[in-house]
């Protein structure tokens, strides 16, 4: 008996270790996901999806559309391994972001 109940304190010990593993896990993909949902929503947009609750439509008098064109994109591309050219390009809409921070904009 004593055995048996010897197991079933280390199942346990062992599930709990578990469960805590994996909810430590979970709140880290939850706080990626909110950084991904902040920088692509204004904050009150994100906080009222996140509370289930929903979003009017918004009009703006006045807005800018940014176009860009990597010069000689495909030339770079060609040359670089695929992981230097998503760093090369996470470095210039990083900047971008940045930039776009500054100036209070809403970005889409």
């Amino acid at each position: 008996m004593d055995h048996i109940m010897n197991m079933l304190e280390s199942y346990a010990s062992t599930l709990e270790d578990e469960v805590e593993e994996r909810t430590k896990e979970l709140i880290e993909e939850k706080k990626k996901s909110d950084i991904l949902l902040y920088r692509m929503l204004p904050r009150q947009v994100a906080d009222r999806l996140k509370l289930g609750q929903s979003v009017e439509p918004e009009a703006y008098e006045s807005v800018t559309v940014f176009f860009s064109d990597v010069v000689s994109f495909t030339t770079i591309a060609s040359k670089g391994t695929p992981l230097q050219v998503v760093n090369l390009l996470n470095n210039l809409y990083t900047i971008f972001d940045s930039i776009i921070d500054e100036h209070d904009v809403y970005k889409v």
